[in-house]
């Protein structure tokens, strides 16, 4: 009884804290401006259903998509296991689920494949990491936290992976003991090899017991740490992968959106008719009046699918290993956009919560990424092609850019004289009209 208390006074602080985190999570993503994305909802399901549950950006490099799809069906299958193991923590039972008889017995022996699986991957995920040393996993954005992090997920799996094994071992061990309480139930493919290795039926039934609950206490409690660090992980891509790519981008890859305002002042310009637009009025975020802006200063000035995109960043580094400006050595990498942004949007977060509302830092999302990072940016799209879940790099970059050029009256040498010729001449070269076509004279 005393076992059941606490099991229930864990899980119900795990599941607070975590439900506190998404909260917090959901508030930073709206600190963006409101976008709604509600159409060709036949089209967002089945690309939902091809991207984020097919896996289908994943295989395009075969080696990472089969190893990354058996921890991904390692999660979602296994975790039908928590479910029994919540409930038996709660009624003090055990293997609730044996009156499924036969498919119950299919089902243990899924996991254990599936478990023996995971650890597989993982150790192949540290090696390519450690060993090998993929160049897309060392640039410089990933020096540090986002390093360890990575590590720390991968040897946390197989911990908890082990401690399943271990904990069915024990168990499988414990009914042939005829031990009480341990009814004959499952199939035990991998955990009984492992309990043959050992010669854990020379055990006492009291030792195995221990060793027995010491797994189960592991693993189960190891799952709700593990639950509770996502949101402080590049990993929280595992809940939100599946909705950010239902809120994809569906247009043309390389469209870029315009701003309405702008839209309407040209209109006006071309036909007087038209009133100019009215400006928009303020927004108010977190207590704070937030003006409305030509492209972004800050995360205030993005859209909250800017924002879940850096949230869904799994900085797996695809796009950064596809960007044509990365990979001729300029600064720009699409991953680090990502980074950035989410680490700002955490950034005013931390002050919100510590202040009860937003006051101004004197810092914006420009003190993280630099004018060199923008304008490196070709708009060619690789960065969102490769995305595994459909993350638009490209449309943080562009909002950046157009603050700077339309608010800051910043840019490029070479583009201030193509600027200065489109206000001139019409046409980006440094020559009127009535020359373009003396060229034909020569």
């Amino acid at each position: 009884m005393i076992a059941q208390i606490v099991f229930a006074l864990i899980l119900v602080a795990a599941v607070a804290l975590f439900t506190r985190n998404i909260r917090r999570i959901a508030r930073n993503i709206h600190l963006g401006k409101p976008q709604v994305i509600n159409d060709r909802k036949a089209e967002r399901w089945r690309t939902m259903a091809l991207v984020a549950l097919g896996q289908s950006k994943l295989v395009a490099r075969p080696v990472a998509g089969f190893f990354h799809i058996l921890i991904y069906a390692g999660f979602v299958i296994i975790n039908l296991e928590v479910l029994e193991i919540v409930i038996d923590g709660l009624f003090g039972t055990h293997r609730i689920g044996a009156f499924l008889g036969g498919f119950y017995d299919f089902l243990i022996g899924s996991f254990e494949v599936l478990a023996l699986g995971v650890l597989l991957a993982c150790v192949v995920f540290i090696a390519r990491r450690a060993i090998v040393q993929l160049p897309r996993f060392h640039k410089p954005e990933m020096k540090g936290w986002p390093s360890r992090d990575a590590m720390i997920i991968l040897v946390t799996e197989i911990a908890l992976m082990c401690a399943f094994l271990t904990m069915n071992a024990a168990d499988h061990a414990l009914q042939a003991h005829g031990a009480d309480h341990y009814i004959q139930a499952g199939a035990y493919p991998v955990s009984a090899a492992i309990a043959s290795t050992l010669n854990l039926t020379n055990l006492q039934p009291s030792t195995l017991i221990q060793i027995e609950r010491g797994a189960w206490w592991f693993h189960i409690v190891g799952i709700l740490a593990f639950l509770n660090y996502l949101p402080y992980s590049k990993h929280f891509h595992i809940i939100l992968a599946f909705p950010n790519v239902w809120y994809s981008k569906l247009e043309p890859r390389t469209q870029v959106s315009n701003m309405p305002r702008i839209t309407g002042e040209v209109k006006s310009m071309m036909d007087p008719s038209v009133p100019p637009p009215e400006p928009a009025p303020a927004r108010t975020v977190a207590g704070a009046e937030v003006p409305e802006r030509f492209g972004a200063k800050d995360v205030f000035d993005l859209s909250w699918k800017n924002l879940m995109d850096a949230y869904s960043c799994t900085e797996c580094g695809r796009c950064t290993s596809e960007c044509p400006a990365n990979l001729t050595g300029k600064l720009l990498s699409p991953r680090k956009i990502m980074m950035d942004t989410r680490d700002r949007a955490e950034e005013i977060g931390q002050v919100i919560d510590a202040k009860g509302k937003w006051e101004d830092d004197g810092k914006s999302l420009h003190t993280r990424i630099t004018d060199e990072e923008l304008w490196a940016c070709t708009t060619c799209n690789a960065c969102t092609q490769a995305c595994p879940v459909n993350i638009d790099p490209v449309s943080i970059i562009m909002d950046m850019r157009r603050y700077l050029v339309m608010e800051e009256s910043r840019t490029r040498p070479a583009l201030t004289g193509m600027f200065n010729n489109v206000e001139n001449n019409g046409a980006p070269w440094a020559f009127g009209p009535d020359r373009r076509m003396e060229w034909t004279q020569e």
